[in-house]
Parts: structure tokens; C-alpha cells; sequence
């Protein structure tokens, strides 16, 4: 039996907290743990590092293929080898915190290390490509979007408050028993794609029957790969998720630094992220809310701009100046519920062909291609923010530790006035798309 819509949401977006809970420690804690052995060097750790997350970016595209034709040919398959995945995910992040005796703890995290990243990313593709093919309404979309992102926001916020234990058993357990719910809830989702939405094996060209026809020119081995691409609409979307994704990345990227040096208080880091995630995910129900009422891209947009206004304060703060900025972290955080609930739901749309580009029935059957070209640019964005941050920070001469003024200013400079830039070419590129796809603007 089908589940109920009304249950939909929840059971599919469980999956998205363990996601998200196993992939914080890998970016936040795993190189400091990994420094911690003897013989470990720094340069070696981060090269080793940095390789295996390029890695995890490049494969997307092919993670997406892959789990199109896992969908094409059943959930039931789909399900099973996503929980395949899952075991590979728990026993892998486990293993990485664990060096065994006589094994180099080089060796060790180039062998764990990209099998853990590799399973992580792979579920998430599946996990997103299985809701992008329900299309719907731009607020039914936007729930999927929302409970999916939502679950993540949950994730990193528990991830964030065990991470303070230093104690990497619960990590793995708290993971392990995640993915078994998680996995459980997609389960109930089984069916749900009715019949007439369901992607089917092969398109047939329309004709009399029997009717000669010449043989279609083979196309080249990269145009299966570059589909999405040739949709306008995909690519003036992946540009406003890539211009926002590195605006929201900045900020995240030097945090650590602006909170020891500028507010010279870096014990309350844990604090300003919780209040940020918290405040992302108790705002969530109000975007839906404005959704229904403005429409997708609309509410976007406003959340672009909350976002530049919080941020505007910024460059105010002094030393000390902790529970402004808290109020701060609040303001941004409650704005980005608005980039967690719409851009899915926009995607969703993209995938199916809503309004002037015109989708077959079978749309769905590659949700999963533009679900790995969508998480490849949500990790350009990470690393296009660390790539453009770092070095303009020393070139306008400030260094970590500093406490010059003009050193301190080209940090805030950095922190505050860089991502309102981004974020306003983001919201005008958005607006520029939406006169060419009005429903994108759409509320029912």
C-alpha cells in the first residue's frame, strides 16, 4: 500500500539527518583527529584530504546515472542496495576513527576516507533523485524540499552537540542506528509515484506503425553525461544555486577565524551555530507559509535579501560584542530556511519540465543525473569559497591570530561584505530568471 501524502514527507526526509550527521565529522573533526598521530604531516593530511573530496565531487554525475537506472528498474532494488550503502556508510565512518594496530594511519585514511565519502554522497544522490521524482505543486514540492533539508538541518545540529564529547563511539552508533530509521521511513514511501508519473524503460518515437525511419545519429558518449545542460532553465538555476551556495559558504569558511579574531571570544563558536541551525529549522514551517502565498522563486529572493541585512550589521561588532552577534547568527539563520525549502523545490520543477520547457511522463527517470550535477555544484560552491576567501584574506594582509586593525577589517571585509556581494548577484540573476520562466513565480 502507497503511503498517505500526508505521511510522505516525514518518512522520506528521515534519511536526510544521518546524511547529514555522518558527513559533518569527516569536514570538521576527522583532520584534527587524524593530526593527533605520531609521524601524521600536515601537508600529507590535507593533500590526502583535499583528493578525496574532489573525488567525491567528480563521481556525482555518475552517482546520478547510476541510481536513474536503479529507479528505472525498481524501488524495491533501489532501496536495497541504498541499503547496501548504508552498511558500507556506518562501517566505514566507524572504521576511520579506529586505526588497528600496525597499520600506518596514512594508509588507513586512504583506504577509509573516500569509501566513507563515496557512500555518504551516493546515498544523498539517491535519497534527493527519490523525491525529485514527485512532481506536484510548487508548495508540495517546496514540502519535500523542506522536510528533506530540514532533517539535515537536525543532523548537524546533533552531529554538532556530540562532536563535543570527543568520543567517537557515539558518533558511530548515533549514525548507525540513523540510517537504520532512515532507511525504514524510505521504505514506507514505496509506491507512492503513481502510474502514469512512473519513468518508463525507453522512449518510443510517435509514427505509424511499421513506418521506415532513418537511424538516429549516434550521439557522442558525452551527451547521455551533459543532458541537464541543454536545458536553459537548468543552467540560469544551477548559476543562482552556485552564486548563493559560495555566498552561504564564505561566511561558514571563516567563521572560526572572525570569532577568535574579531570578537575575540572563539569558546562561544558552538553557541553561534547552534543558534544559527536552530533558527533555520524553526523558521522552515514560516517560508512554506510565504511560499503558498508569493510563490518559489519570490520567497527566495526575500530570503536573499534578509540574509544581506543581516549581515550588513556585521562590520558594527566589536570585541566582546558576543549575543549581538548571536542575534546576528539568528537573523541569517532564519533566512536560510528560505535557501533550504525553494531551490529543491525549483529543481523538482526543472526536472519535470514545469511551464514553457515541456517534459515527457518519463522526466523522472533522470532525476538522479541532475541530483549529481546539482551536488557537484553544491561542492564547486564549498570549495570556490575557500579558494577565493583564504587567499584575498592575505593579500589584503591579515593572517590568523591578528589583532592589527586593518588586518582585522580586511577579515570582516571578508566575512561580511563578500557573501552580501554574492548574494545580491545571486537574487538578480533569480529575478532575470524568473522573466524567463514565470512559473517559477508560481504559488499553487
Amino acid at each position: 500500500m502507497a503511503t498517505p501524502p500526508n505521511a510522505m514527507p516525514w518518512a522520506y526526509g528521515l534519511l536526510g539527518v544521518p546524511l547529514a550527521f555522518g558527513a559533518l565529522p569527516l569536514y570538521v573533526a576527522l583532520p584534527h583527529h587524524y593530526a593527533q598521530y605520531p609521524g601524521m604531516d600536515l601537508r600529507t593530511l590535507g593533500v590526502t584530504v583535499l583528493l578525496a573530496r574532489v573525488l567525491d565531487a567528480v563521481v556525482d554525475p555518475a552517482v546520478g546515472r547510476w541510481s536513474d537506472a536503479l529507479l528505472r528498474h525498481s524501488e524495491r532494488r533501489t532501496w536495497a542496495l541504498a541499503c547496501v550503502g548504508g552498511v558500507a556508510l556506518a562501517g566505514s565512518f566507524a572504521a576511520l576513527w579506529q586505526v588497528p594496530e600496525g597499520i600506518s594511519p596514512w594508509l588507513w585514511l586512504m583506504a577509509m576516507l573516500p569509501l566513507c565519502t563515496l557512500a555518504c554522497s551516493s546515498l544523498t544522490i539517491v535519497h534527493q533523485a527519490w523525491g525529485t521524482r514527485w512532481a506536484g505543486s510548487p508548495l508540495w514540492r517546496a514540502r519535500i524540499a523542506a522536510w528533506r533539508e530540514g532533517a539535515a538541518l537536525l543532523g548537524v545540529i546533533f552531529a554538532s552537540a556530540l562532536i563535543g564529547l570527543q568520543h567517537s563511539l557515539w558518533l558511530s552508533l548515533g549514525l548507525a542506528v540513523g540510517l537504520v530509521l532512515g532507511l525504514l521511513g524510505l521504505r514506507r514511501t514505496f509506491g507512492w509515484l503513481s502510474q502514469d508519473e512512473a519513468p518508463v524503460a525507453a522512449d518510443r518515437p510517435a509514427g505509424p506503425s511499421g513506418a521506415h525511419r532513418p537511424a538516429p545519429r549516434r550521439p557522442s558518449w558525452l551527451a547521455p553525461w551533459l543532458m541537464p545542460w541543454q536545458k536553459p532553465a537548468f543552467r540560469r538555476l544551477i548559476a543562482v544555486h552556485l552564486l548563493n551556495g559560495v555566498a552561504a559558504a564564505i561566511p561558514a569558511t571563516l567563521l572560526p577565524f572572525f570569532v577568535a579574531d574579531r570578537l575575540q571570544a572563539p569558546a562561544m563558536q558552538g553557541v553561534f551555530l547552534l543558534g544559527y541551525f536552530g533558527a533555520a529549522a524553526l523558521a522552515m514551517p514560516l517560508w512554506l507559509r510565504l511560499i503558498a502565498r508569493r510563490g518559489l522563486a519570490p520567497t527566495w529572493r526575500l530570503g536573499m535579501a534578509c540574509t544581506v541585512l543581516a549581515f550588513a550589521l556585521t562590520p558594527l561588532l566589536q570585541p566582546g560584542d558576543v549575543w549581538p552577534f548571536f542575534a546576528i547568527c539568528v537573523a541569517s539563520g532564519t533566512a536560510l530556511g528560505a535557501d533550504l525549502a525553494v531551490p529543491g523545490a525549483l529543481l523538482t520543477g526543472v526536472v519535470h519540465g514545469h511551464g514553457q520547457e515541456a517534459a515527457p511522463a518519463s522526466a523522472a527517470r533522470h532525476a538522479g543525473l541532475h541530483a549529481g550535477w546539482w551536488a557537484f555544484s553544491g561542492k564547486l560552491s564549498l570549495a570556490l569559497a575557500a579558494g577565493l576567501s583564504l587567499p584575498l584574506l592575505q593579500a589584503w594582509g591579515y593572517q590568523s591570530g591578528s589583532r592589527d586593525a586593518a588586518a582585522v577589517q580586511a577579515l570582516v571585509l571578508a566575512y561580511a561584505g563578500l557573501p552580501c556581494v554574492l548574494k545580491l548577484l545571486a537574487a538578480a540573476t533569480l529575478w532575470w530568471s524568473e522573466k524567463q520562466h514565470p512559473e517559477w513565480s508560481a504559488c499553487a
